[in-house]
């Protein structure tokens, strides 16, 4: 099974999304959206960035 995203309502009443790895860990969270289609587009730009993307080791 993949990873997935879930999109839900915070207590605040905002719209998040989590990414989920294949065994349920939370990797990702990402910030507070006012829609749930503006959560939606989130989840469709980070798998758009993460395409690709290589790792930058900042530590050396």
């Amino acid at each position: 099974m993949a990873g997935k995203f879930e999109v839900y309502e915070d207590k605040a009443g905002k719209f998040r999304f989590r990414l989920k790895a294949a065994n349920g860990q939370v990797v990702a969270v990402g910030e507070d959206y006012e829609t749930k289609a503006a959560a939606i587009k989130g989840t469709e730009a980070v798998q758009r960035a993460a395409e690709g993307a290589t790792v930058a080791d900042l530590t050396e």
